[in-house]
């Protein structure tokens, strides 16, 4: 499985990598900072300063149905971001 699984294409994360050069990511849960660098690293072809991670545990739900209450949970989730360096850009759409 892949270490790296989507990236994170929201407002706040398009104005962090325009301002600071940080992009974000989210991972496999059980990879680590380092694996994080190499996969960036090998998939963009940039060079990485520095990997900070977050990571979200599930969200448990109850429903009342008629037969009767249903639990669950979602799944545990990692984003990382990734500090690129000075010079380097990460570009999602080109291949589109």
């Amino acid at each position: 499985m892949s270490v790296l699984i989507k990236p994170i294409i929201t407002e706040k994360m398009t104005a962090d990598s325009e301002l600071f050069n940080r992009y974000g990511f989210y991972v496999d849960p059980k990879a680590n900072k380092l694996e994080i660098k190499e996969a960036v690293e090998a998939t963009y072809g940039v060079s990485v300063e520095k990997v900070r991670t977050m990571k979200y545990g599930p969200t448990r739900k109850s429903r009342y149905t008629k037969t009767g209450i249903q639990h669950g949970k979602t799944n545990v989730t990692k984003k990382a971001i990734v500090d690129v360096a000075e010079g380097d850009i990460i570009d999602f759409y080109s291949n589109l």
